[in-house]
């Protein structure tokens, strides 16, 4: 532990800081999943809502920093190419 008051703030910030980001990737991690499922159940419809939801939630991490744009632009391209090819 540190001794140092200013390293004891910082320990518990980053604390703070990385159980709300742990939140946000699993948040992710579940509506990716949802896509996925809905995709390999063959069920375009809900394929589809499950999508728009997971765009958004992509979209708001890279927002907030917790992913980088290029891997949420990808992870959102990969889901919406899924969706596509189903028929």
């Amino acid at each position: 532990m540190a001794n140092i008051k200013s390293a004891k703030k910082r320990i518990l910030t980053s604390a703070r800081k990385a159980a709300a980001n742990k939140a946000v990737k699993t948040n992710v991690k579940t509506v990716v999943k949802n896509v996925r499922t809905a995709v390999a159940a063959g069920d375009k419809d809900a394929a589809a809502k499950a999508l728009k939801t997971a765009e958004t939630a992509i979209d708001k991490a890279a927002t907030k920093g917790v992913l980088h744009k290029n891997t949420a632009s990808n992870k959102v391209s990969k889901l919406a190419s899924a969706v596509a090819k189903m028929n």
